[in-house]
Order: C-alpha cells, then sequence, then structure tokens
C-alpha cells in the first residue's frame, strides 16, 4: 500500500493528523519533533506513523520525496484496516504516545 504524507520537520511534539491536499494527492500530516538533516525526520516519520498504524516501523519506507516534506510511503503488508484508519487519521489528530510531554 502507498500513501502520501505532508511532513513538518521540528515540530514541538510528534503527531499524526489531519489532511493536506498537496502535489501528491490527500496527504496525512505527520509534525515531527526531529530536524530534516541527515534523514532523522525521515526517520522519526517511519516511526511515527507506524505507531499511529500498529505496525512495525521497518516495513514502512519513504520511497519518494526522501528531501521534501511532501513524501509517498509505501507500506509492506498492510493490515486491512489501514485503508480506513489512515482516512480516519486524515480527520483527527493523534499525538505519539511515546514522546514526553514538557510539565
Amino acid at each position: 500500500m502507498t500513501f502520501a504524507v505532508r511532513v513538518k520537520p521540528g515540530a514541538k511534539r510528534d503527531a499524526v493528523g489531519g489532511r493536506w491536499d498537496g502535489t501528491l494527492g490527500e496527504a496525512l500530516v505527520v509534525s515531527v519533533r526531529a530536524p530534516a538533516v541527515d534523514g532523522k525526520a525521515n526517520e522519526a516519520v517511519c516511526r511515527v506513523v507506524a505507531n499511529a498504524l500498529s505496525v512495525r516501523a521497518r516495513d514502512l519506507v519513504v520511497s519518494r520525496g526522501q528531501r521534501s516534506r511532501d513524501k509517498l510511503m509505501k507500506l509492506e503488508d498492510a493490515p486491512p484496516d489501514t485503508a480506513r484508519r489512515l482516512a480516519a487519521l486524515r480527520g483527527s489528530i493523534v499525538e505519539d504516545p511515546q514522546t514526553p510531554r514538557p510539565g
């Protein structure tokens, strides 16, 4: 399965949710705290999206847009409900529970 994401690197917190109508079509918005340096944001995007979809991060690959905010992600062996979960995430915002909150 392939789907588009719009990445916001250097965000205050890791979060998945929202919709962006970009060059690759309807994309899932992904905010990551990691900077867009040396592939750190791409690694964080894979981890955060995998957590939101309840899949392994190693099953997600950035197949297009390694140096762009607009990316195509490929998920190998996608669970049957992945399309529904992606649609739900495009309409909501979910914080990464593994991200420590200040305070």
